[in-house]
């Protein structure tokens, strides 16, 4: 009888998701998974030349799209699943999904999390009541150690994007933008290991095949990318980014085949371009998303690719460590030209940094910051070296700025 069942549950693992099943996630959400907003923004369709909107699923509960999957996967656990508990790997999202969810059902949760996750994600997977094990460098060696303990327990491995119910309840996102926005050109999906996608494509192209939909992943991890080019399934990446929501080295096997099928598109962007996209969020629209979650928003800011249409940027996550979002803030005033920063040599007496600090007032720009080194072993003796941040309007700005500073004979290195 175990041995049928096992069977019949593996039967049950490997058959692609439907959109029947994407009806039921629906019905069985209740209260708990937000209908998130859609919304239109002004702004980023005067930058893009197309109507963007905005789907907010950063603002989802537990901060992310990966409660949905969690909670419909353990929703449906039978009662002896559920009295052994659940384990999962993740390095964020998916954690506190899935820790959020088995607090709601009152089941015993470990999650696997990779020793340089970041520390702020797993004190809010702890704070949803899971027991976290830090062990690897990265999600596949969690894995595998989240693997070990479900074979040695008998708690049921919730995986993070390989599983039909867990795609299936994904897949809701597609049915509340069909409702938002009926006549929808294009949708554009981060990807990792594909569920979010995978859902998202049997939703839209049950109800219309001739919506695009777009699959955007880092450059660092073209996992998907590669897979689909080479029509297998293909292990790619190891670079670093700051992307690590959509950092998976191999997608998943039904993943693969939904995408293979119906996707229209795989795009890639790199750092520089989720940079600027966070940080275009943060200022014009009060948006706080995580470099993962802004990696559609930021294809379609570099690369303009759908003048006129009514496209949608899904914004998958907002789980962003606060000491990777100051550095978001300066760079992103850096890639602007609205951040300048200098290494100044100067002859070390008096008046010598008022002549720049005059140049610098005479062109508009703010001192953020000044740091003075006179002991450095690079700095002669006589002479000084001043490193300045300075906020500018632009690079318009702090080109003249700069141009300026070299009619005047000044020695300095540009250091943004």
């Amino acid at each position: 009888m175990e041995e049928v069942k096992y069977v019949y549950q593996l039967a049950k693992f490997l058959m692609n998701p439907t959109y029947d099943e994407i009806q039921d996630a629906n019905s069985l959400r209740g209260n708990e998974i937000r209908k998130t907003p859609l919304i239109h923004s002004p702004t980023f369709s005067k930058l893009t030349g197309s109507q963007i909107y905005l789907k907010a699923e950063f603002q989802q509960k537990t901060g992310s799209f990966k409660i949905r999957g969690a909670y419909y996967k353990i929703r449906l656990l039978s009662t002896t699943e559920k009295k052994h508990g659940v384990v999962a790997a993740s390095a964020g999202n998916h954690a506190q999904g899935v820790a959020f969810a088995s607090a709601l059902e009152k089941i015993s949760c470990t999650i696997v999390m990779p020793q340089n996750a970041s520390p702020a994600k797993v004190a809010a997977t702890r704070g949803y009541g899971a027991n976290v094990i830090l062990a690897g460098t990265n999600y596949d060696e969690s894995s595998a150690k989240a693997k070990e303990i479900a074979h040695e327990t008998g708690a049921t491995m919730i995986h993070a994007f390989d599983d039909p119910q867990i795609i299936s309840a994904q897949g809701v996102i597609g049915l509340e933008i069909l409702e938002d926005l009926p006549d929808v050109d294009e949708i554009y999906v981060p990807i990792g290991g594909g569920g979010l996608a995978a859902g998202i494509l049997i939703a839209i192209k049950k109800n219309n095949p001739n919506i695009k939909v777009v699959g955007v992943q880092s450059s660092s991890f073209p996992a998907m990318f590669e897979s689909l080019k080479n029509g297998s399934l293909t292990s790619s990446g190891g670079e670093r980014t700051i992307a690590d929501g959509i950092s998976v080295k191999i997608p998943g096997q039904i993943t693969f085949s939904i995408i293979k099928e119906l996707i229209d598109e795989i795009v890639l962007v790199d750092d520089s371009e989720i940079i600027k996209a966070m940080f275009l969020l943060m200022e014009r629209m009060k948006f706080v998303v995580e470099p993962a979650g802004a990696a559609s928003l930021a294809y379609l800011i570099s690369k303009k690719p759908s003048p006129g249409k009514k496209v949608v940027a899904i914004l998958a996550g907002g789980n962003v460590d606060m000491y990777l979002l100051g550095q978001i803030v300066d760079k992103g005033l850096a890639a602007m030209g609205r951040l300048l920063k200098l290494s100044i040599l100067l002859p070390d007496r008096p008046g010598a940094f008022k002549e720049i600090v005059d140049e610098i007032s005479a062109a508009n720009a703010n001192i953020v910051e000044v740091v003075h080194d006179r002991l450095s072993s690079n700095i002669s003796a006589g002479s000084a070296g001043v490193t300045l941040s300075l906020e500018t309007q632009g690079k318009e700005q702090s080109n003249k700025l700069i141009e300026t500073l070299k009619k005047k004979n000044i020695q300095f290195r540009l250091l943004t």
